[in-house]
């Protein structure tokens, strides 16, 4: 019982942390080096995440600056963040890639909080999905007869609590990132 409750609030917990990940990505018009995660570099044949080949740095609120290590791979450098389709345009100047980073109009912010509570309702799907299989394999339990009626009521009880848990967090930061994206 307590084997399935951890493997619950763990897969819960991954849940979270996917979204987190996931809220990052997402720009809100000032310059972060989050930004650029997830971008890979064709380098030698090998796709090699960007911040594995030069340094990022963010210039001011609005910039953002790479020096590539090999100066002989701006070019892939730049094709890499267009092909990325992340809105942002660099600007090379042969040893150095500079990358202004638009603000967002009411329009694009309306569109990115929408996203975000897409982002949100999946991982809330996935929590229930999660609660369900708990239940599940309690129910399970139960009519193999290893537990009683009144452990599955509790374990139930314990796997809705930390459901509610999880589904109030990702609350939480789907409120944080909106009033972030929101902010002028």
């Amino acid at each position: 019982m307590e084997a399935i409750k951890q493997d619950a609030k763990s897969r819960m917990d991954k849940s979270i942390e996917a979204l987190r990940n996931e809220v990052v990505k997402i720009r809100t018009g000032k310059a972060t080096t989050t930004l650029l995660d997830g971008i890979k570099v064709d380098y030698y044949g090998n796709l090699t995440p960007l911040n594995q080949v030069g340094n990022i740095s963010v210039l001011d609120a609005h910039n953002l600056s790479i020096t590539p290590w090999d100066k002989s791979i701006v070019p892939a450098v730049d094709k890499a963040i267009l092909e990325a389709n992340i809105g942002l345009n660099p600007v090379s100047d042969g040893s150095n890639i500079r990358i202004p980073i638009p603000p967002l109009n009411e329009e694009r912010r309306k569109e990115l909080v929408k996203l975000v509570k897409n982002f949100g309702e999946d991982i809330k799907i996935a929590i229930r999905n999660i609660r369900r299989d708990a239940n599940d394999h309690l129910k399970k339990l139960e009519k193999e007869k290893k537990i009683s009626e009144d452990q599955l009521k509790d374990a139930e009880d314990d796997i809705q609590k930390l459901t509610d848990e999880h589904t109030k967090k990702v609350d939480e930061i789907l409120k944080n990132k909106e009033e972030e994206i929101m902010e002028v």
